[in-house]
């Protein structure tokens, strides 16, 4: 076995560690906003007797959150009232 192949192999990983670093400081910052999903659409925390995610029963449900870009929460607004960064009594 030639000897720039083990080398090549460590360049090639290299490099995809660095194009795997430069696509998650691509993504946004996410934030967890209460009362924003529509019934069945919340990422988690939808009260007392539900599983997590998908599990909301109505609505812009006070107690149930949906990720969100940092920053835009308390900017969303729904027939119920704008996004809380803490779960809200609906």
């Amino acid at each position: 076995m030639p000897k720039t192949l083990p080398v090549l192999a460590i360049a090639t990983a290299a490099a995809s560690l660095a194009l795997a670093g430069q696509a998650s400081a691509a993504q946004p910052k996410m934030e967890k906003c209460y009362g924003v999903a529509k019934a069945g659409h919340n990422d988690c925390a939808a009260g007392p007797g539900t599983s997590c995610a998908g599990t909301s029963t109505r609505d812009f449900q006070g107690n149930s959150w949906k990720l969100v870009p940092a920053g835009t929460c308390t900017k969303i607004s729904t027939p119920k009232g704008n996004g809380s960064l803490t779960p809200i009594k609906r």
